[in-house]
């Protein structure tokens, strides 16, 4: 059975690896033909360069430091707000019916649409960024949350009741361990939307970071440097979300779950 996953799991991979390899051989074709000028779109070599000569001279490994620090930061702040908020909410009702419309306006406001006014209230520095990021991740975790509480099977509740449980213990040992999974994916998902937020903030008002590091490359017209950005950002993507993908799939076997409104 083991044997059969891991065959499952390289397979997966060696698919996944062939679309970029068809891209890779399609970009050099590309280039090496000239049908697209190296200033729009440089040659594989070119960026693979100007990748190791960042790696060497530190200027890449300190805006993926910059970059990442601020993720963790906000999407930390997010978990810690949204996930308490998330059980909350999910056990009141009636106390959620209040900020519902709230936070659904606030929800569908996209944080970069907010960024103007965040520089003028928290100027550029870290806080404005923060701030975007929390944004962005908050509702993920929160949503997932409410939903994992609010999914819990009444008849278990029933079950604890019988066994003489308190309502804390009723809480803490049936309605949010029946919430794990939701939370997981709440928290694979919101880790996504930090990227994405920090990428934004970053390419409007930074002076650091791989958000900064292709609007430079663009004011300086290196394109091998904005794609050897872009390439990082999806990299690092790819890795995040294949380490809490493991942690879900380990917590709920896979189980598909949605989300609340």
């Amino acid at each position: 059975m083991i044997e059969k996953k891991k065959s499952s799991s390289y397979s997966y991979n060696f698919k996944g690896a062939i679309v970029f390899i068809i891209i890779l051989i399609s970009w050099k074709v590309v280039t090496f033909m000239g049908i697209w000028n190296s200033y729009i779109l440089p040659p594989p070599e070119k960026v693979f360069n100007t990748f190791v000569n960042m790696i060497i001279d530190g200027s890449l490994i300190i805006n993926i430091f910059v970059s990442f620090k601020r993720v963790i930061i906000g999407f930390l702040i997010s978990a810690l707000l949204g996930i308490p908020l998330g059980i909350l909410f999910g056990l009141n009702k009636k106390a959620y019916e209040y900020f519902r419309p709230l936070l659904n306006f606030i929800r569908n406001t996209p944080p970069l649409a907010l960024i103007p006014m965040l520089i003028l209230w928290f100027g550029i520095g870290e806080g404005s960024k923060i701030i975007i990021i929390v944004l962005a991740s908050f509702f993920p975790i929160f949503t997932n949350t409410l939903k994992g509480i609010r999914d819990c099977d009444p008849k278990l509740i029933e079950v604890g009741k019988i066994f003489e449980l308190s309502d804390l213990q009723i809480i803490l040992k049936i309605i949010i361990p029946n919430a794990i999974l939701d939370i997981a994916i709440g928290l694979k998902l919101s880790l996504g939307y930090s990227f994405r937020a920090i990428i934004g903030a970053e390419l409007i008002a930074a002076s650091s970071g791989l958000g900064y590091l292709i609007s430079d490359g663009k004011e300086l017209s290196r394109t091998d440097v904005v794609i050897v950005g872009i390439i990082v950002i999806g990299a690092l993507g790819i890795i995040t979300d294949r380490v809490f993908t493991r942690l879900v799939n380990k917590v709920g076997k896979r189980k598909a779950v949605g989300s609340y409104d």
